[in-house]
This record gives structure tokens, sequence and C-alpha cells, in this order.
């Protein structure tokens, strides 16, 4: 082959296998059109006369890089016996620590109620204390609402009662005398009867210018009486004592019977309960001293 020939055939080829792009993206279209192979031999001595043909390459656009592309298999998730994707560790450690976390939530929440039970618990007996030692008498001086939780049998025979402050109204007077107004007539005698029975040595009497009014003087305390005043507050002190102890051994025992409690929060919160108890045992006792001082005066 002449050196015409094939420096032609090698720029054809150069220039087949070169695809440039033009700026607006579509391939750039060749110099020279091929109509066809160069096979006649007139051609081909046409050519060795001419003189060697030189083809330049477009330049090729600044900034525009070709890019092969690649594949690769595409991900896909592990599928049980059963033919159904399974879920991964991430969703399954998840909904572990969910369902830990809803029952350490479940948890707290009864620990919390059953102190907010030991709370009350422990209010109600020193209500109840306080009320029962502001019943016994003081100093000479007796609480108007001792008179007033006395029970009366309204109907002779029966045993149906009804307490006094429901049928009259006890005033303190001062000094050492107490009045009742009565509702109704009728209930005098059943109040006068119910007074004169009470261990508070008490003797009504009717007011000369009031038929529903009873005045009652309040005899000044003895030895005798102060001692048993304080009998009766201590009886009162250790039965709210009582009571907080059984509010305390009722949350122990329910603290002790929760599965879902680990080991180190039954101890702070064993500890915690301790420290409720021993507050509300404090209270009564500061209760009981308060009254003590008060009925030995």
């Amino acid at each position: 082959m002449s050196p015409v020939i094939r420096s032609f055939s090698s720029e054809l080829f150069s220039l087949l296998c070169s695809r440039t792009a033009s700026p607006s993206g579509s391939l750039r279209a060749l110099s020279v059109p091929l109509s066809g192979r160069i096979t006649t031999t007139a051609t081909r001595s046409a050519l060795r006369t001419t003189a060697p043909l030189t083809l330049s390459r477009a330049p090729a656009t600044p900034g525009l890089r070709l890019q092969p592309f690649s594949t690769s298999a595409c991900l896909s998730k592990k599928k049980d016996k059963g033919g159904k994707p399974s879920k991964d560790s991430d969703s399954g450690s998840s909904s572990g620590g969910g369902k830990g976390g809803a029952a350490a939530a479940g948890g707290e929440e009864e620990v919390e109620a059953s102190f907010a039970q030991l709370e009350t618990d422990i209010a109600n007996a020193v209500q109840r204390l306080k009320d029962d030692v502001s019943k016994l008498r003081a100093g000479g001086r007796l609480n108007p609402e001792a008179i007033e939780g006395l029970r009366v049998a309204v109907n002779k025979g029966s045993k149906e009662t009804v307490r006094l402050g429901e049928l009259a109204q006890v005033i303190p007077k001062g000094g050492r005398m107490l009045t009742i107004l009565v509702g109704e007539e009728e209930y005098i005698k059943p109040l006068t009867s119910a007074l004169l029975s009470s261990n508070l040595s008490l003797n009504p009497q009717a007011d000369p210018h009031n038929h529903l009014q009873l005045n009652v003087p309040i005899p000044p305390p003895t030895k005798e009486s102060r001692e048993q005043s304080v009998k009766d507050a201590k009886a009162a002190m250790e039965k709210a004592a009582n009571a907080v102890r059984n509010a305390r051994g009722a949350i122990n025992k329910k603290l002790k019977s929760m599965k879902n409690l680990r080991p180190d929060d039954l101890r702070k919160e064993t500890k915690r309960m301790e420290s409720v108890a021993e507050r509300g045992q404090k209270e009564v006792k500061e209760v009981f001293e308060g009254a003590k001082r008060g009925l030995e005066r």
C-alpha cells in the first residue's frame, strides 16, 4: 500500500474513532463525508498524484469530560423461609428498647402512685390524731368540737343517734363557760342527757331568759383528769403511729412484688420509703408532745 493511501486510511480511522461533542451537546459532524470505499484503479492513481491530505481534528470543548458508566449489584433485604423480608438488627434492637422503655415507664408510674398513697395515708393519720387530741380538755378549757361530737339519742328507746352539732350550736363564752343554742325545744332533754352521761364532767343548766339555751360551766381540771387526758392523747398517738407503720408495710410489700424493678432501684426506693415513714412518725410524735404540754398545764 502506498504511503498516501496509508496516510489517508490512518487519518480516516482516527477521525471515526474520535467523538467530540459540540457546545450544544450533539455530536460534531465529520469534516469530510464518506460515501463509500475507494476501490477503483483510477481513483487510486489520482490519489497517488494528489498531495497528501491533512485533516485536522476539531478542538475539544473546554471543561467537557467523558465519564464512563459503571454498574453494581442491587442490595436487597434478606428473606426468611416464608419469603418475607426479615427485620434487621437495628429495627429489632429498637423494638426491644421500646418495650424495655415502656416497661420502665410503667414501673416508674406504679412506684410514684404507691408513694402518693403512702403520703396520703400518713397525712390522714396525722389529721385524725389532731382531731382526737383537740377534743380533750386542756387547762380548764374545753374545745367546742368535743361537745359537738357527742352522740344524742333523739328518739327514746331507739339505738339511732345524731351528732350534737346537728341539733344545736356550741358557742364559747370565754373563761369556763359554754353556751348551747338548741334548734328545737324537743331536743332540750335529749341534749341534757347526752351532756350528763359524757365523760367530760359537764353539768348543763337552762338559761332563765331563753328556753332554747343551755349554759354549760366547765369545771377546772384535776390531777386525775389531766392524767386521764394525757393517757387518751397517748392512745390516739399510738393509733396514728400504727397507721403510719401499716402504710409503710403496704408500700414495702408492693415494691418487692414489682418484677420490672432492678435491685439498685429497689434499694433506692426502699431508702426513700423509710425516709417518708420516719418523717411521718416524727410528725405524729410532735403532735402528741404539743398536746401533752397543753393538757398538763
